[in-house]
């Protein structure tokens, strides 16, 4: 069942769903709300220097040493803003930090329809898991020809829907993603994460049958 309008206004008030700073009125929709963009941005690396001279940053499950290196950090200040160069890929972050505290609730995000117009693909779609806490990160692209497209922190970007589940579950259940816990929630490093050690191996090793085998449900 996806909630109403009253229904999520319900549930922020009972503390099922916490967000901060709060929503204001021009983020509710019917059966939705949209989230703003915040002020922090990670821009994908290509290259280093290192010892060795100028480097090609290699992005692949296979490279652990590189996958810290893979980003720049850019945080503005209000009244700032951030300016999409064309094809440009970046990793954006939410303004609203979202506590999912609810047993039996959910959510998906999706981009909204006039982020796209403007030329930002902004093509998630992502779960939210039941007792996630933190800010989200999406990917957005410009892909407006060789326009520059200007964003400003505070924009309404993309929009969560939230969804009630058939069961409930407990924290314990809630936490187990695979053979591990949820990797984003509660946590400050805003990139993606390398799946476990045991699936990769097994990926680049050419064993995902074996693998399959070994950790089957």
């Amino acid at each position: 069942m996806i909630l109403s309008r009253q229904d999520i206004v319900s549930q922020i008030k009972s503390g099922g769903i916490r967000l901060t700073p709060e929503l204001d009125q021009f983020q509710m929709q019917p059966h939705a709300i949209d989230l703003r963009l915040g002020y922090k941005f990670l821009i994908p690396r290509n290259w280093t220097i290192d010892e060795k001279g100028r480097r090609a940053i290699k992005v692949s499950i296979d490279n652990v040493t590189a996958h810290p290196e893979q980003f720049d950090e850019v945080i503005l200040q209000p009244g700032q803003y951030f300016e999409l160069l064309p094809n440009e890929f970046v990793i954006g972050t939410s303004l609203e930090r979202i506590e999912m505290n609810a047993p039996n609730l959910m959510a998906i995000l999706f981009p909204r329809t006039s982020t796209n117009r403007r030329g930002i693909d902004l093509s998630l779609s992502g779960i939210i898991d039941v007792g996630y806490k933190g800010h989200l990160i999406f990917p957005m692209k410009n892909e407006a020809g060789d326009q520059v497209i200007r964003i400003y922190p505070g924009e309404r970007v993309c929009q969560v829907i939230f969804e009630e589940l058939k069961s409930p579950l407990t924290p314990e259940e809630a936490n187990q993603h695979g053979l591990s816990g949820a990797k984003y929630s509660e946590t400050t490093d805003q990139t993606f994460k390398l799946d476990k050690d045991e699936e990769r191996r097994a990926l680049v090793e050419g064993k995902l049958d074996e693998m399959k085998k070994r950790f089957g449900v």
